[in-house]
């Protein structure tokens, strides 16, 4: 099965790599950053990036040609371990508690500004 490179203009990485990959009915992320997409720079609060990664995540999925109801496993990657901007995003994103998918954070050394990545993945109904 070949495999298709999903890229999104407004967060496309400046490394020579897509914002995820499909292959079949799998897409896989890429590290989705809490970018504005109006400037392209890190949002400044942990909220305002915990809202862009959500954002980013759907526009990700989306242009791969699934939905964030196909998505089955997010992990994210805080530089200090605060679930509730996380889960306020969440519950927004994927509002069914019995439909969500599966989560991990962890806590880890970030760079500079960056307070909060994740990436996913999603399994397309055939």
């Amino acid at each position: 099965m070949p495999r298709s490179s999903i890229y999104v203009g407004e967060i496309a990485h400046q490394s020579p790599i897509p914002n995820a990959s499909r292959i079949g009915n799998i897409i896989v992320s890429g590290l989705i950053r809490g970018a504005d997409p109006a400037t392209a720079r890190l949002a400044a609060t942990l909220e305002q990036q915990c809202a862009f990664i959500f954002l980013h995540m759907r526009q990700v999925v989306e242009a791969g040609g699934a939905t964030v109801e196909d998505i089955i496993k997010v992990t994210v990657w805080m530089k200090e371990l605060q679930r509730k901007p996380v889960d306020d995003e969440w519950v927004k994103v994927f509002p069914d508690p019995a439909s969500r998918p599966a989560r991990q954070i962890i806590e880890v050394p970030m760079e500079a500004g960056v307070l909060v990545q994740c990436d996913f993945i999603a399994v397309i109904e055939p």
